[in-house]
């Protein structure tokens, strides 16, 4: 659980932003930078909310950078999110330095008293901290505000047909900008879930690989919060066999086991997309078969990475 919360909040945030038709594909620097800052300010004013606070906003600022590009200037949402996440990879390495592997604040244990004692699920998730249960309560938020609400169909259909949507009324652009720095915000408290709770602390390239890891987890998911946070589950499963390996295993390089995870989500990645469904499905009988594939085949929406021309 621990391993999967960032991703959580990263692939969750990401998730809201494609719904309404844009990509940011900064993830990875947004997250990268999004730590450093989160840490450099709670270890400075001693406050792990102003920590988040600064990681909210540091994530929204650049999520705002990728909207003004890409929705009013209509440049390539691949470009800009691109060169954002080199940018703001090497701004963490250069403004990080003072904070490299210092002592800082971390967010604490918080165990739920008499849930905490149930058998096999209490260990599992009720001895942990504010920031899991939290994540908790996003999954199920967001599902319910996607599928369950007004203001979730418009969320949906600016990103299936915005001509549509704007037509009856909906601003497109305003919401395309709103739901764009609301899931930068999300991402920047992933980034501080990572300094200041599962990689306690700040380091050289602290975070590499998981914005990457959490754009996949989307695609994976389906833009589907529920099998989004599925995916986000699978990837902290995998990491945590690999720690159990290594020490298992310790003749094999430690590179391997610190590798695989990733490997290994792209692999499930690969395998889900196309018609590799079909083809791994095709001995099921038909009643078992179309189900499965409608729960594990991804369609992105509509209107995804095109630019909306407002009359």
């Amino acid at each position: 659980m621990a391993t999967a919360t960032p991703l959580v909040y990263a692939a969750i945030g990401e998730t809201i932003t494609e719904k309404a038709g844009v990509i940011n594909l900064s993830a990875e620097g947004t997250i990268m930078l999004s730590a450093m800052v989160a840490f450099a300010i709670a270890q400075t004013t001693n406050n792990l909310f102003l920590g988040f606070a600064g990681a909210a906003t540091m994530g929204a600022l650049i999520a705002l950078i990728v909207a003004f590009s890409t929705i009013t200037l209509k440049q390539s949402q691949i470009a800009i999110g691109f060169v954002l996440a080199l940018l703001c990879s090497d701004l963490s390495t250069f403004l990080g330095n003072p904070f490299v592997r210092i002592p800082g604040p971390t967010v604490p244990s918080w165990r739920i008293p008499l849930l905490q004692d149930i058998p096999i699920l209490g260990p599992l998730l009720f001895r942990s901290d504010l920031l899991v249960y939290s994540s908790f309560a996003l999954i199920f938020l967001s599902w319910f505000f996607f599928y369950r609400t007004r203001n979730g169909l418009l969320l949906r259909a600016i990103g299936e047909q915005p001509a549509a949507a704007f037509a009856r009324g909906a601003n497109v652009i305003f919401l395309r900008y709103f739901y764009t720095l609301f899931g930068g915000a999300l991402m920047g408290i992933a980034g501080a879930a990572f300094s200041l709770d599962f990689k306690a602390g700040w380091s050289y390239r602290h975070t590499a690989g998981y914005g990457w890891i959490a754009l996949a987890i989307v695609i994976f998911g389906g833009w589907n919060p529920l099998k989004v946070a599925l995916g986000a589950y699978l990837f902290g499963i995998l990491q945590s066999l690999a720690s159990l390996a290594q020490s298992a295993i310790p003749q094999i390089p430690t590179q391997v086991f610190s590798v695989a995870p990733f490997v290994l989500m792209i692999l499930v990645l690969a395998l889900t997309g196309g018609d590799w469904i079909d083809r791994l499905l095709a001995p099921l009988p038909l009643s078992w078969r179309r189900p499965l594939a409608q729960a594990l085949q991804a369609t992105p929406p509509a209107s995804l990475g095109k630019a909306f021309e407002q009359d």
